[in-house]
């Protein structure tokens, strides 16, 4: 039997935050299994963790949607590091992810980790796409700083500003447009959609990828740290974000977002909620 942990992610209270699940000794598990086993967990991820290709790294870490493999995503990366660190590595350590190694941090609850991939701009998506995989109508996006823009860090998201926080809540998307828009602007990750209001350093976001089973996300570190690049990259200027994320799914989830040059640091906590044993 294997051992398995559920994290609440980028929260400090359990059953906020979005969930991951966490294999902490995946190296019995079948090759083929593991895309099953996140499907069964169905939460936006779930982390395997193997013992290092390189032995000064800490950890080797593959991240499963409950339909593919990414090679990089922000709370699995935030929650693995912790559940490691409870089981008594770091507090500095090294996970070796599809990305390349990557350094984190995790004490007390809590990890960051700093990734200095260049910011991809991918594709400016059709505005009025956008909107109607959204649910709304065209004006009620920003243009003033920036169009709606395909950009990654590692995992692809069209970034969109919004006009308000109320808009922002009313958000319905459009399924078909989802796929209109994955034909049209392949991304890798199904033309998944960031749509934030800022005020200041404040960020309200939400997140969309219905075309790979998440039909909202409750917090996402990898898009977080694209949007914080972009900002960056635009402003000309470091910038410090902070994001709530997900409370429109009764699931709140704190992420701060922190710019140095190209670098962006990712940080927030995690809880374990859950511990069981995979018995099949």
């Amino acid at each position: 039997m294997t051992a398995y942990s559920v994290y609440d992610v980028f929260t400090k209270e359990p059953l906020g935050g979005n969930q991951l699940a966490v294999i902490p000794d995946a190296v019995h598990l079948p090759e083929e299994d593991l895309q099953r086993i996140a499907r069964e967990f169905n939460f936006s991820e779930t982390t395997f963790v193997y013992p290092p290709i390189d032995a000064s790294n800490t950890a080797r870490v593959r991240i499963f949607t409950p339909t593919m493999e990414v090679p990089f995503a922000g709370h699995p990366v935030i929650g693995t590091a912790v559940a490691l660190e409870s089981a008594g590595h770091g507090p500095d350590m090294t996970l070796e992810l599809g990305v390349g190694p990557l350094k984190t941090y995790a004490a007390h609850g809590a990890a960051s980790f700093t990734t200095s991939a260049t910011l991809q701009t991918l594709a400016k998506p059709d505005p009025v796409l956008v909107a109607k995989a959204l649910g709304i109508a065209p004006t009620h996006i920003r243009t003033d700083g920036h169009p709606p823009i395909m950009a990654s860090l590692g995992l692809a998201f069209t970034v969109t500003e919004i006009d308000c926080r109320e808009t922002l809540a009313a958000l319905e998307t459009d399924i078909t447009a989802f796929r209109q828009g994955n034909a049209t602007y392949p991304s890798g990750l199904d033309f998944a959609q960031f749509a934030y209001v800022r005020d200041g350093n404040h960020i309200d976001a939400r997140m969309f990828a219905p075309l790979d089973n998440i039909p909202e996300d409750p917090a996402t570190g990898s898009a977080c740290a694209t949007l914080a690049a972009l900002l960056a990259r635009i402003e000309g200027a470091d910038i410090t974000l902070d994001i709530l994320q997900g409370e429109d799914m009764g699931r709140p989830s704190h992420i701060k977002a922190t710019t140095n040059g190209p670098a962006v640091t990712i940080s927030g906590h995690a809880v374990c909620t859950m511990q069981g044993t995979l018995v099949y």
